[in-house]
């Protein structure tokens, strides 16, 4: 589950919401956080303070799930630093995206991740979100890095099940998780063994039920309890991610809701049907 990074109105990080979102997500049965990646504001978050969040949330969850850091840069050079300094923080994995912006070709992300992989010793996992980045590492590409022993999976944003499949007939045996609410089912249908959410930030029960219908290949339970959500899926993407997110969060009473510049809060005109949606989905 990507969690958001708790905030106050001018945009100082809440540690007294992290502490308890952390410990309503043990309750609720999530099985691990991605702490401080794109849903937790990475863009904004400073480096000192993604260590303070990694160190806080390993103390927090005290072994009981993984704790995966967002560690992914547009350079090499900072992505290397950053994974060494999240991993000294305690983090379990390394939750590692495609460089952005600077559109690295097919060989130049080959060599980025496979520099990053030879630099720690902690586990990295691939993430792949050509809809924020501008580049999409294909399937070939992925084989090739997840030959390397630290890659042991990767979160793949691209939707649906033929993207999944078209890996593990390349690389048979790696782990994919989706990364795509509104798909992570069929995704799972083709081979993935679970989902890095958004959704589950809200409604961190049901999707932990669904992923597990899923992996006991309870196909029924698992679409049957993925429709009740459907429109929550679309719902917290309404306005770009995590601003609805966080408004439902804040609708429910675990935040204040703040978000960092040049995020802003969301608009007045979608407060009422995520509202709504939320109602609906039996979260508020």
């Amino acid at each position: 589950m990507a969690v958001v990074t708790p905030m106050e109105a001018d945009g100082e990080i809440d540690w007294m919401a992290w502490d308890a979102l952390i410990d309503w997500h043990l309750s609720e049965g999530t099985n691990g956080i991605v702490v401080v990646g794109t849903t937790g504001e990475s863009p904004t978050v400073t480096l000192e303070e993604s260590v303070e969040l990694v160190a806080k949330a390993v103390e927090r969850v005290a072994g009981r799930i993984p704790v995966i850091a967002g560690a992914g840069t547009h350079a090499t050079a900072s992505s290397i630093e950053r994974a060494r300094v999240l991993s000294e923080a305690g983090a379990d994995a390394l939750l590692m995206v495609t460089p952005y912006y600077n559109k690295p070709p097919q060989a130049g992300l080959i060599k980025h991740f496979l520099s990053v992989a030879d630099a720690v010793s902690t586990p990295i996992i691939l993430y792949n979100v050509p809809g924020r980045t501008g580049v999409d590492m294909l399937p070939k590409t992925v084989a090739e890095i997840a030959a390397h022993p630290r890659v042991v999976a990767i979160k793949e944003a691209v939707a649906g099940a033929e993207r999944v499949r078209d890996i593990l007939a390349l690389a048979p045996g790696f782990t994919v998780l989706s990364g795509d609410d509104p798909t992570f089912v069929d995704a799972m249908h083709a081979g993935a063994r679970g989902v890095i959410s958004v959704t589950a930030n809200v409604a961190p029960a049901p999707m932990q039920s669904i992923a597990a219908a899923a992996l006991q290949g309870d196909w029924e339970t698992a679409r049957r309890l993925d429709a009740s959500l459907a429109e929550l899926h679309q719902g917290l993407f309404v306005e770009p991610n995590p601003i609805p997110a966080k408004a439902a969060l804040k609708m429910m009473g675990k935040i204040e809701g703040g978000v960092r510049l040049p995020l802003v809060e969301l608009s007045a005109a979608a407060e009422a049907p995520l509202r709504q949606i939320l109602k609906a989905a039996g979260v508020l």
